[in-house]
């Protein structure tokens, strides 16, 4: 077992969950110290989960229960904390002698934060802590304008990721070549769900597959919610790295432009975030902060509940709240519903998406619904407002999506609209309009 008098790398596992194509790790590996990898399950994120059933728990612990398999196989093993990082931190470094610390960038706010009070701490103890670019193509300053400012519009952003892309940056990693460097020890021992205070739940997880024949067809399916093939579903997969995302843009490359947009799409989020981090909590467009949202409670409950009395929205809330997952055209449509017609701020309903889909992800969540809502860097304009009936007749014309999720539909047990679309378009109007002179 390896002890406080041998010198050890140490990569830290956060959103980048596989061993193959692993930008960090393959730096790690090739320091030419024994490797050790580390897993904290971070309390100041666990202790917001309000439901101790979590499906994103529970599939995190079970791809831990993976690596660890096959570090094994190789005589090693992860080693896994539960604590804040810097509790977990001071007993990494009590507990070995640590020359370097290799992790896999994050771009979220509270992560940038957790990340710079780690190699503080570190810097402290002389040991070198360097974050790797891996779970985007491009981050931070590397796809910027002409005059050096972020681009806060998809399309000119979208076409100099496209003029960047080379060879260089879609090279995989060859993290699988450099097994051997993994330390020697026994297993540490993975900690169980219950110990963390969390429970297994019914979700069944399928190993991250990218389908050639939906890549294919995606432009053509992507936007039907009754096709059980019509997407690739891999957002959790790239959420928690399960998948790596060159691998991703390659088949996007090779199969299906549309597919590969939505890739970039990704991306662009993510460098607003990093840009602009007051979106996690306001507005882009600080003009919009001014709009005077009704925020009835009974009608969020009701839109939450899928019992809004428009097919097409109670079908996809009621999908979110019994699968975790939702059809992103019906994302779109679900949004719109509760930010227009309701006039319910994009924050609650933002909120709710990010306790229940299986793959959120900060920057997508906050970005698609300030997109929706008309307050985003590149938003559909506050008088685009979606029609859910003629929404519903274009992309589920046999309302087999409908039928599936809400089966009392058509009958005296389903609830009459709770609002009249042509008065909530009406009123809608009248309340950007009228907030944004402001």
């Amino acid at each position: 077992m390896s002890g406080p008098s041998q010198n050890l790398t140490v990569f830290w596992l956060r959103h980048d969950l596989r061993l193959e194509d692993n930008a960090g790790l393959s730096r790690a590996l090739e320091s030419g110290d024994p490797v050790l990898p580390v897993f904290i399950f971070d309390t100041r994120i666990l202790d917001s989960l309000s439901n101790k059933a979590d499906a994103r728990v529970h599939f995190i612990h079970q791809t831990l229960h993976s690596l660890e398999k096959r570090l094994n196989q190789h005589n090693s093993s992860l080693l896994v904390y539960h604590g804040t990082p810097l509790e977990s931190w001071k007993n990494l470094v009590e507990r070995f002698s640590i020359k370097r610390v290799y992790a896999n960038a994050d771009y979220d706010p509270y992560a940038i934060k957790r990340d710079e009070q780690i190699k503080d701490f570190l810097k402290q103890r002389d040991i070198d802590f360097t974050l790797v670019k891996d779970s985007v193509i491009f981050e931070k300053n590397e796809i910027l304008k002409a005059d050096g400012d972020p681009y806060i519009v998809y399309t000119p952003y979208k076409n100099r990721w496209l003029d960047n892309l080379n060879d260089l940056v879609l090279q995989e990693h060859p993290s699988t070549s450099l097994f051997g460097q993994f330390v020697k020890t026994p297993p540490f021992g993975l900690l169980e769900l219950k110990e963390i205070g969390f429970r297994e739940t019914q979700m069944s997880f399928d190993e991250p597959e990218l389908d050639t024949d939906i890549i294919k067809n995606y432009h053509k399916t992507r936007d039907y919610p009754w096709l059980k093939d019509g997407t690739t579903r891999l957002g959790m997969h790239l959420r928690f790295g399960t998948i790596s995302i060159r691998k991703c843009v390659q088949a996007g490359l090779r199969l299906n432009s549309t597919w590969l947009s939505e890739l970039v799409w990704r991306e662009f989020f993510k460098s607003i975030l990093y840009h602009f981090p007051h979106v996690e909590q306001r507005a882009f467009r600080k003009a919009y902060e001014e709009i005077e949202w009704r925020n009835d409670r009974e009608e969020f409950n009701r839109w939450c509940e899928g019992t809004t009395g428009y097919p097409i929205v109670d079908a996809g809330m009621r999908q979110l709240n019994q699968s975790r997952f939702m059809h992103n055209r019906v994302r779109m449509i679900t949004a719109s519903f509760l930010c227009k017609h309701l006039l319910i701020d994009w924050r609650w309903g933002e909120r709710y998406f990010a306790e229940k889909l299986f793959d959120y992800d900060l920057s997508a969540n906050n970005g698609n619904w300030q997109w929706a809502a008309g307050t985003g860097c590149d938003a559909a304009p506050y008088f685009r407002i979606f029609n859910p009936a003629i929404q519903a007749q274009k992309y589920d014309p046999k309302s087999k999506y409908i039928k599936e999720w809400v089966p009392e539909w058509n009958t005296s047990d389903y609830p009459g609209p709770l609002v009249e679309h042509k008065y909530a378009r009406e009123r809608a109007l009248r309340t950007y309009k009228s907030s944004i002179k402001k």
